[in-house]
């Protein structure tokens, strides 16, 4: 049985993503409407299932164009930004995308008459960081709340889930490799959260259940090393691998080289970011801007990475079931 409409139109930049499809699955569940603005709106057409019969309707809009993100905004009661990228392509450089961009989704809200917008970032965002993603991150925030102060910053730490480019990468790459890389000798700590709690923490912002002009951090329920990660990664799809630390000097040379190839397994600028840890703040805790704090229980590594990497296993999702 299908959610009755509330009559809302919420705009959701990036909801082809592998984060916007479930946010725009989930303000769906909620009975919102939702134009689902993308660069390739044929690209998009697996987000309207996720609703009702013309409850998600794409449109196009590229950040790098104004005039489309205007478009893209006109009429909507409610705007969320979840685009993001992990490495630059082209045109689609992070000052593009996630320094400039933002700011141009919060002014063209403001025109439409919006108080703020839901916009998602990154734990480690920093301008004084020495990675490129994470300044980018810190700009985009800054321009979204200078133009909205009303609007709230979502703050992520590494996301897991069917289509993450994070567990699939390594479990992939197992298949084929005897050895994983422990960049930086794999003591990096994360705090992985699963996509629909993400989600979820964004449906609540449009909802207008977070405070307006906060910024939230969202981890999951465990803190985990890189080493730790790529154990479990193991773990699950039943492969035993060399565990092979790579000191950071060497990683970074190596991210060089790798991110002039088409699908480069981690570029110079990731190695960066893995000098500093990706956890929630004791600041965020203390005020309630976590997941927790806002009512949602997040899920575990060990409930989920089963569901997507048991297809990585040497004889796919079944293999546990072999006989011995």
């Amino acid at each position: 049985m299908s959610t009755p409409l509330n009559g809302k139109l919420v705009t959701v930049f990036g909801a082809s993503g592998f984060l916007g499809r479930h946010i725009v699955q989930a303000l769906a569940k909620r009975g919102y409407r939702v134009r689902a603005a993308v660069r390739r709106p044929d690209l998009a057409t697996h987000l309207q299932p996720l609703g009702a019969v013309g409850q998600i309707m794409p449109v196009q809009a590229n950040l790098r164009y104004r005039w489309s993100v205007d478009r893209a905004v006109q009429g909507a009661d409610a705007v969320v930004n979840a685009v993001g990228i992990l490495a630059p392509s082209g045109k689609q450089t992070f000052d593009a995308v996630q320094a400039f961009g933002p700011r141009a989704i919060a002014e063209a809200a403001r025109a439409a008459g919006l108080a703020g917008i839901t916009h998602v970032s990154a734990i480690g965002a920093d301008a004084e960081s020495s990675s490129a993603y994470a300044r980018s991150k810190a700009v985009g925030e800054a321009g979204v709340l200078e133009t909205l102060p009303g609007s709230v910053i979502l703050r992520p730490s590494i996301v897991f889930g069917p289509e993450d480019d994070f567990f699939n990468k390594f479990a992939g790459m197992a298949r084929f490799s005897p050895a994983l890389p422990l960049l930086g000798g794999g003591e990096t700590k994360f705090q992985p959260v699963y996509v629909c709690d993400v989600a979820e923490a964004v449906a609540r912002a449009v909802d207008g259940e977070l405070s307006a002009g906060a910024v939230y951090e969202l981890g999951g329920p465990e803190v985990k090393s890189f080493r730790d990660c790529l154990e479990e990664t193991l773990e699950v799809t039943l492969r035993k691998r060399v565990l092979l630390p790579v000191p950071f000097p060497v990683a970074s040379a190596m991210g060089k080289v790798f991110q002039m190839l088409p699908m480069a397994p981690f570029t110079a600028d990731q190695v960066e970011l893995l000098k500093s840890d990706n956890v929630v703040s004791d600041a965020a805790k203390a005020d309630g801007r976590t997941l927790e704090g806002i009512g949602i229980a997040p899920a575990t590594l060990a409930a989920i990475l089963p569901t997507y990497l048991d297809r990585f296993r040497e004889h796919g999702q079944y293999d546990a079931h072999r006989p011995a």
